[in-house]
């Protein structure tokens, strides 16, 4: 990027430019996943649901802050690559938990690397004493 163009990035919103670094990530991220046909939505799926076993789709989307459509669509493909499984609630029956098969956290577990090696390239970015305070900022804007 060249100097003119950061120093008008200086100028612009600070939603703007969150917005345009979470569309960068997320693109950094479907390229890096891309190899083994996962999205961006369905790693983020699948991580909640291999850290959290049993969990609904209605947990899922709120945890995402995505409809519950959404999540269906994401879970649903997932179910259908054999990743993920959908098991009745043992006392509310309508309630489907979302287990992760051995192959969806075999799957996981490649995607979380990758993952993990773009997190590791992101931080780098950023010195060792302002990723605790950028922290705490994203993380009171995400709740």
């Amino acid at each position: 990027m060249a100097d003119d163009e950061r120093e008008n990035d200086m100028k612009t919103d600070f939603g703007d430019l969150l917005r345009r670094a979470a569309s960068v990530q997320r693109l950094r991220t479907e390229r890096s996943l891309a190899e083994f046909g996962v999205t961006a939505g369905q790693f983020a799926v699948l991580a909640i649901v291999v850290d959290r076993p049993s969990i609904s789709s209605a947990d899922i989307a709120r945890i995402e802050s995505l409809t519950p459509q959404t999540i269906s669509v994401i879970v649903g493909n997932l179910v259908k690559r054999g990743a993920l499984t959908r098991v009745p609630h043992a006392v509310h029956g309508r309630i489907q938990q979302i287990e992760p098969t051995p192959s969806g956290l075999d799957l996981f577990a490649k995607c979380a690397e990758r993952v993990h090696w773009l997190e590791e390239s992101l931080r780098g970015e950023i010195s060792q004493m302002d990723q605790p305070a950028v922290r705490r900022w994203l993380a009171n804007i995400a709740a």
